[in-house]
């Protein structure tokens, strides 16, 4: 009788494979507002990159500036690249609202 080894990973697909890891990034800014709001961060968070960032985005500090509802340059630059790809405009009034044009880009991409 022979023996094999059994390897873990050949025991079938896992259930995380389309998971993303969170970045460094993400921990540093995820980990100065937990220590600023006394708040912790859940487990779950810590190893899903979109979990990650729904937590940032429900966390943050407001920002005070008038410019905080505006796209930023990256978003504008995505959306342009889908609006030249598909042929399709950019409403005006996405420019001046950032959920505007995330909301465009879904609909778009």
């Amino acid at each position: 009788m022979s023996y094999h080894a059994r390897n873990p990973a050949m025991d079938g697909p896992s259930n995380d494979y389309h998971l993303l890891p969170v970045t460094d990034r993400q921990m540093r800014y995820a980990r100065a507002i937990a220590q600023q709001s006394a708040l912790e961060i859940p487990v779950e968070a810590q190893r899903d990159r979109k979990l990650m960032s729904a937590w940032i985005s429900a966390h943050k500090p407001a920002d005070p500036s008038p410019f905080a509802d505006y796209p930023s340059g990256k978003q504008v630059a995505f959306a342009e690249r889908i609006s030249r790809s598909r042929r399709r405009p950019i409403p005006s009034e996405c420019f001046r609202d950032k959920q505007m044009m995330s909301h465009w880009i879904d609909q778009n991409k």
